[in-house]
């Protein structure tokens, strides 16, 4: 009887006692789709990427951002510095220069755009999923020892970071459950997507969107995700929204036919931004680790033909490189 390696619970709408899973989700592909996509992928050339990604020296943020203006600071790919109301909040952390087992994976071409030591006080960690170009050990561990704060991530992870390293102190949270960091509460929301860190522990800890409730302004982080039906994100607009600003992947969606269940693209993040309500968002997930098939600046060059299709104005949805960071009153 195959057992959960990671999680132990009742069963729920989205956890059948094995594994947990988004209703409205898509299938988990098969070694069948793997063949078939690595097979086309060698028929097809792919454009390659250059050898060094754009980039802007992030510097060293303030110590805090008081109050209830927003200050981002985009480390690169999915990881974030959110300072507001006098809170640190780091989101899905990787400085490693790769992402896979055993070092082994994606090589980091963009080097992060904040040094690691320019990081101030760090009051807590989100972390959406286990997948290695999000959960990353090295980095973990090493703000264990350097910039301890409490890890708040989905049901399982805990067990994975436990047994990685004892000194990462994790919080496991259900989706539409909460955490409080200060003035700050950190909902639990869903998203289409998955998880694993090898061939047989699929699905078997929870992932997770986020939204950071300040007491007059919400932010919203996407994590990894489809698009499936919409249904999650006007969901999470009726109930939270509007959103002062989204932080939403445009990346790694290439070939679509085997993407598309697990990765959004520029025309679905934009949709998503529109469902929202959001006033303003930046987009992650692209340009330092390759991960799909998709040329490194197409993201950005579909996300600003995506939003002008929409008559959205390109300046409320910003596509600036790691080591950009943006503002808002």
């Amino acid at each position: 009887m195959p057992k959960n390696r990671y999680y132990s619970g009742p069963r729920s709408d989205h956890f059948d006692g094995l594994r947990f899973h988004a209703p409205g989700g898509g299938r988990d592909k098969t070694l069948r789709d793997m063949a078939k996509m690595l097979w086309r992928g060698r028929r097809e050339r792919r454009k390659p990427w250059p050898r060094a990604g754009r980039f802007i020296d992030g510097g060293k943020p303030p110590a805090r951002v008081e109050g209830a203006r927003i200050r981002i600071s985009f480390i690169g790919h999915a990881s974030f510095l959110v300072q507001t109301e006098g809170v640190n909040l780091l989101i899905d952390p990787v400085w490693s220069q790769r992402v896979g087992p055993s070092g082994i994976g994606p090589k980091r071409i963009t080097p992060p755009g904040l040094a690691f030591e320019n990081l101030p006080e760090i009051d807590a960690v989100l972390l959406s999923h286990n997948h290695y170009d999000h959960l990353d050990v090295a980095t973990l561990s090493r703000l264990a020892r350097e910039r301890p704060a409490p890890v708040l991530t989905p049901l399982g992870n805990d067990t994975i970071l436990r047994r990685a390293d004892k000194a990462i102190q994790a919080q496991t949270f259900d989706w539409g459950q909460h955490a409080n960091v200060g003035p700050l509460k950190i909902h639990f929301e869903p998203t289409y997507h998955w998880s694993a860190r090898g061939r047989s522990d699929r699905r078997m800890a929870l992932w997770a969107s986020f939204v950071i409730e300040g007491p007059t302004h919400k932010i919203f982080y996407a994590g990894d995700t489809g698009f499936g039906d919409g249904s999650i994100f006007t969901d999470i607009g009726r109930r939270h929204g509007p959103f002062r600003l989204a932080l939403l992947p445009i990346g790694a969606y290439a070939p679509r036919w085997f993407m598309r269940g697990q990765h959004v693209d520029p025309n679905e993040s934009v949709e998503i931004f529109r469902r929202l309500g959001a006033q303003s968002a930046f987009a992650f997930h692209w340009g330092t680790f390759r991960l799909t098939e998709e040329p490194y600046e197409e993201p950005v060059t579909k996300l600003k033909a995506a939003l002008a299709a929409a008559g959205i104005a390109p300046e409320r949805f910003l596509s600036d490189p790691a080591g950009a960071s943006a503002e808002w009153e």
